[in-house]
């Protein structure tokens, strides 16, 4: 015997047959979001492959979200007949798991349900992500070794540097180090040494045979005696600080 009254139950089934009826309706007028028609329908042209790849993927991520759409109204209104069946079997509003009676305060606000509050079937939220991301993330997560000491080549986060090097849409404001200079400067750890390891090694030249050092006066030159790094008494007296080219 069923716990809702008779008014009850009348309510409940018009709140479902409204249901049913609107997403029928809108399955009808739209065409199942438009799934029907091909690419050459919806964008007029005979083929995508001379458009923009940014345009093919507008086009592709738009048919994505309306598959998506459609999908979840069709899971909709399988649900929607799913609770007539069971009210006209005469057992709605009773768990299909435990039999016990659903409050009807519950039924209206979900009136698809089948399920008491204790049963419903995986009621937490969902952490299960693709087996991929282990190894994806991090970003850069499998070829970056700036932590480690036995590890020295060429890694992900090389890669990005040199990519990011050439510009992004990132402003000064977004950059590690606020007091930059220039943009050449705010890329992922854009101070770092390259090709030497000790930042003097980059400023201080010799011959062919290691005579006649000279001193070039960077950048890294000028950083360098800036933080108080080197003693200037310590270059040829002859060569002023105007000699070489910055």
């Amino acid at each position: 015997m069923s716990h809702l009254t008779e008014e009850q139950s009348k309510q409940l089934y018009l709140q479902l047959l409204e249901e049913k009826l609107g997403l029928e309706k809108h399955f009808a007028t739209n065409d199942h979001f438009g799934l029907s028609n091909s690419f050459k329908d919806s964008t007029g042209e005979i083929s995508m492959y001379d458009n923009h790849p940014g345009d093919v993927a507008t086009e592709i991520y738009e048919r994505e979200k309306d598959i998506s759409l459609n999908e979840h109204a069709e899971f909709h209104l399988q649900q929607v007949d799913e609770a007539l069946a069971h009210m006209e079997k005469g057992d709605y509003g009773h768990c299909v798991f435990c039999k016990s009676p659903i409050p009807f305060e519950r039924l209206q606000a979900i009136p698809t349900t089948l399920y008491c509050l204790e049963h419903v079937p995986d009621p937490e939220q969902s952490f299960r992500r693709p087996v991929e991301e282990q190894v994806l993330y991090p970003p850069f997560g499998r070829t970056s070794f700036d932590e480690r000491n036995d590890e020295t080549e060429f890694d992900g986060e090389d890669a990005w540097q040199i990519v990011e090097s050439w510009g992004t849409s990132n402003t000064p404001a977004f950059a590690e180090d606020p007091n930059v200079e220039n943009y050449n400067e705010m890329y992922i750890e854009a101070d770092e040494n390259e090709g030497y390891v000790e930042s003097f090694e980059s400023f201080v030249a010799t011959d062919l045979y290691g005579e006649h050092v000279t001193i070039v006066r960077s950048k890294a030159y000028r950083d360098y005696m800036h933080s108080d790094e080197g003693d200037p008494f310590l270059e040829p007296e002859n060569r002023s600080l105007d000699d070489e080219p910055l």
